[in-house]
């Protein structure tokens, strides 16, 4: 194979990488923010903090910034505030995929990030002139967000070579879990020492500057790349070539009738369900059940995607590895990939409803859970790949279109099971996401795919030499 480093296709992932980290950064900054936003008394009628645990948070007092403004807005209002983003990102996932694979990933990955960038430096601005601007503002990155990994994906069909597939898209999308890491704990001290509107435009204005080196370092595929070697081209294109179609029309009933695909939608929403109900909900279970303060702690409720990240890349690497060196079957690393990072977390999350007041246990079950999730990434997260390259970015579309769901969904279901705050009603919350996670799992490994599928190669002859 061609040598990777400093290769076209290593500097695609890498500069996805990046384009990954500034989307979830974008992402996460408004839920730090937000809690600087909202006047102290109108934020919450105080909830029953659960007098199960003692408290234990050590408040050093830091003289901090108040300048920024503040606004009355209440418990629901915020809600949909929060919500108001996945409203905008379902409605793309489809269309993205499917203009992915018409005009090209590159522009489309480009104006997402540069367009979720632009809202967001204009965010301050949409707040101040009402809560409808600003739930506007971030239906309309959510749409922005919506189209990056079809468009990705779509980038990946003709880019990677099958036996690299795990490693070039683990490490593109890995940005996205070290993006949580890095922009929870720094919008924390951004909001702490300056004032909340730079939250938007620090991470605003990075984003746009990505935009300029992604436009101009990267191609939609090797045939069209400024710098390539010629042998990295010949490699990547002889790699692919049994695997495209060259079908123009897509062929959409046959995609709806495929198993291996409702395999990995089942798959990618039960996984989805956990994400979203930890991530949205764990420094509300901390403070309120364990009393321990996650936002002063930026570090802890950064750690469990510090263990994701870690997973992704390394999971990638091992998975390509069993296939190219012990050749491994793709479906059998897909599905033992996808039955660790599904089971795991189902295991730790329900320890974790089950050791009393031990707040670094907890700490440490919630982070081995999240972290074992990074295996999915090399099982059911790349499987569009495997069985239809040529569609991939549709695929992604529509599982993430029911993958979106969970995080609109789960978390409003979370908080109606507790509103005692009681330690019973929070197993409650663990024990569902759990059996959701297990059954995915299954159905998983018992309908999943490691081949091209027929439909997805029709319309293409084989040239025999």
């Amino acid at each position: 194979s061609v040598p990777a480093w400093c290769s076209a296709r290593y500097n695609l992932a890498l500069l996805a990488f990046f384009g990954f980290f500034l989307l979830y950064a974008l992402r996460v900054n408004l839920s730090v923010a937000l809690v600087d936003m909202v006047e102290p008394n109108t934020s919450l009628a105080k909830n029953t903090t659960s007098n199960v645990c003692p408290e234990h948070s050590s408040t050093i007092n830091v003289p901090r910034n108040t300048s920024g403004k503040k606004y009355s807005w209440d418990a629901d209002t915020q809600g949909w505030i929060l919500g108001s983003f996945f409203y905008g990102y379902i409605i793309t996932q489809i269309p993205g995929g499917y203009l992915a694979s018409k005009i090209g990933g590159k522009l489309l990955l480009g104006f997402g990030i540069f367009g979720t960038s632009v809202f967001t430096l204009l965010t301050p601005l949409a707040a101040n002139l009402g809560v409808g601007y600003l739930i506007a503002v971030r239906a309309l990155e959510g749409l922005g967000e919506g189209v990056t990994f079809p468009a990705m994906h779509s980038m990946w069909s003709s880019w990677a070579p099958p036996l690299e597939r795990s490693k070039l898209l683990s490490i593109s999308y890995a940005g996205a879990q070290l993006g949580t890491v890095v922009s929870l704990p720094l919008s924390g001290l951004i909001c702490y020492y300056m004032n909340w509107i730079y939250v938007f435009y620090i991470f605003g204005a990075l984003g746009v500057l990505w935009f300029f080196f992604w436009m101009s370092f990267v191609s939609d595929s090797p045939e069209t790349h400024w710098s390539i070697s010629h042998a990295e081209r010949e490699y990547i294109l002889s790699s692919l070539k049994d695997q495209l179609s060259t079908q123009k029309s897509v062929p959409w009933r046959r995609i709806l009738e495929s198993l291996p695909l409702w395999a990995i939608v089942v798959a990618h929403f039960s996984y989805n369900w956990t994400f979203y109900t930890l991530l949205t909900l764990l420094p509300t279970y901390m403070k309120e059940i364990l009393r321990f303060d996650a936002q002063e702690n930026g570090f802890l409720s950064a750690l469990p995607y510090f263990g994701c990240w870690l997973c992704i890349i390394l999971s990638g690497q091992i998975a390509d590895h069993l296939r190219e060196k012990q050749n491994l079957s793709t479906v059998c690393v897909r599905k033992s990939f996808t039955l660790i990072g599904m089971i795991g977390p189902a295991v730790f999350l329900v320890a974790a409803g089950f050791i009393g007041c031990n707040y670094e246990l907890a700490v440490a079950f919630v982070t081995i859970s999240t972290t074992l999730g990074g295996f999915c990434t090399s099982g059911y997260s790349i499987n569009h790949l495997d069985i239809a390259p040529s569609y991939a970015g549709i695929l992604l579309g529509i599982t993430n279109s029911f993958a979106t769901i969970p995080g609109m969904v789960g978390p409003v279901i979370a908080k109606n099971l507790t509103h005692n705050n009681t330690v019973g009603e929070w197993q409650t919350v663990f024990y569902i996401a759990a059996s959701i996670n297990l059954f995915g799992a299954i159905f998983f490994a018992l309908f999943g795919s490691g081949e091209v599928q027929d439909w997805a190669v029709s319309g293409y002859h084989l040239h025999r030499n």
